[in-house]
């Protein structure tokens, strides 16, 4: 079985990798629970989409942002990336793994390069959301040392209640 590697994503080809990672995960989510996709509709609706993906590179861009890889056979199975909030806090966002990675670490494993990343960016404290039915998700979470918060940014009325808010304090 071939390793995951885990790398930053920096060339075109890179990026229009992670972008069609991240339109997989919007389908994922949709597909997951009708809780789930009447979350999507209202933070990632179908016309706005396609802007987010036109300006993930320069959302994410280093220093203030990462957006990481992962790799198995040399095709895309996964990303994530943070960005910066404030000064001192960075959000990670849509840490996606496709079926072919999951169970094998690599959501570990590309989560704590994240986390590597921030610290060494200089960031002290990283946050991040996640949906109160991704059981795994916040075990994973937990287990690289997250605690549970309440939100940290300004949500549409009765959108709090689907999530499960994190913070590491680095």
């Amino acid at each position: 079985m071939a390793e995951v590697v885990i790398r930053q994503a920096e060339t075109p080809a890179d990026l229009q990798a992670v972008r069609d990672l991240c339109w997989e995960y919007r389908d994922y989510l949709i597909a997951f629970s009708d809780e789930v996709s009447q979350a999507v509709s209202v933070t990632y609706p179908q016309e706005a989409y396609p802007a987010l993906m036109a300006e993930l590179a320069d959302k994410h861009a280093r220093p203030g942002g990462l957006i990481l890889l992962a790799e198995k056979d040399s095709q895309a199975v996964g990303c994530g990336m943070y960005h910066a909030i404030s000064d001192g806090d960075a959000e990670i966002k849509r840490v996606f793994m496709r079926d072919t990675a999951r169970g094998t670490g690599a959501g570990y494993r590309l989560s704590e390069a994240l986390i590597r990343h921030a610290r060494a960016d200089g960031y002290s404290r990283i946050l991040l959301d996640t949906s109160r039915q991704f059981i795994h998700a916040q075990k994973l979470y937990e287990k690289l040392g997250f605690q549970a918060r309440g939100p940290y940014s300004e949500l549409p009325p009765g959108y709090a209640e689907l999530l499960v808010f994190y913070e590491l304090t680095l």
